[in-house]
């Protein structure tokens, strides 16, 4: 069965390819969720106008990977200590956020975050929401690491999030 998930972790191109490379993923898109406008711009989105972030929509085979493994990889990737962006991108648009589809999901993303923030003694910032729309970004932008990967990586390595992954 083919289930789905949104995650905002700041610039999508750097977290798609965690995803993509996960078995039972189908599919990784990136696009934009949170806001209120339909079908906003990535130069709007950047501008911090519309109150979206943006998100990649990971679609996978439930059987064969489970939401909470994903969530994992999720969390791994990103500086869950910044409430301002991650790394070099800042603003709303690039903050932490979990779109969730049901109250499984709400619940184990909750779970997991209260327990890090127990381990760590340290709040956590990810914002926990509802899903209520997404928006693909433009062509350009999926897939980004394919198709520019000397330009990905020297933004990897620029934005400081090579150390993460």
């Amino acid at each position: 069965m083919i289930e789905k998930a949104y995650f905002a972790g700041g610039c999508f191109w750097c977290i798609t390819p965690t995803f993509k490379e996960t078995e039972g993923v189908i599919s990784v898109v990136s696009g934009y969720s949170g806001g209120d406008e339909a079908f906003p711009s990535y130069e709007l989105v950047k501008s911090q106008k519309t109150g979206h972030r943006e998100t990649v929509l990971v679609e996978y085979d439930g059987e064969k990977v489970g939401f909470e493994a994903l969530l994992e990889i999720f969390l791994c990737g990103v500086d869950l200590s910044d409430s301002e962006g991650q790394f070099i991108d800042r603003g709303h648009s690039y903050t932490l956020a979990v779109y969730f589809t049901d109250e499984e999901q709400k619940r184990a993303t909750e779970e997991r975050i209260g327990q890090i923030e127990e381990e760590s003694g340290q709040k956590v910032y990810v914002s926990i929401e509802p899903y209520k729309s997404f928006y693909p970004a433009e062509e350009e932008h999926q897939d980004y690491y394919l198709k520019h990967p000397e330009e990905f990586e020297k933004e990897l390595i620029e934005s400081g999030r090579k150390q993460t992954l």
